[in-house]
């Protein structure tokens, strides 16, 4: 689950950051193209809620890295056994 969730949160920033760098000109439409390629047309409406859904994503891999990390510290054993020649000999 950690690394799906290290997955989901690099594949969304990097999409998020090329679509950024390739679409710094704006208009009342716009065509998003990642590495070259056209996507899609999209309008002021629908470019913000595409960034919603690319957020809710970023949020859900970042939960489950969260989440993943926090079961790896409940499982790990709390104790362990003395060593030999230790103390309680």
């Amino acid at each position: 689950m950690f690394i799906l969730g290290l997955l989901l949160l690099a594949a969304t920033g990097a999409f998020t950051g090329l679509v950024i760098a390739g679409n710094l000109s704006g208009g009342p439409e716009y065509t998003v193209s990642v590495l070259g390629q056209d996507i899609a047309t999209m309008n002021t409406l629908a470019v913000f809620c595409s960034g919603l859904a690319l957020a809710v994503i970023f949020c859900a891999g970042l939960s489950a890295v969260a989440s993943a990390a926090a079961h790896r510290r409940r499982e790990r054993p709390r104790t362990r056994a003395p060593r030999p020649g230790g103390p309680g000999r």
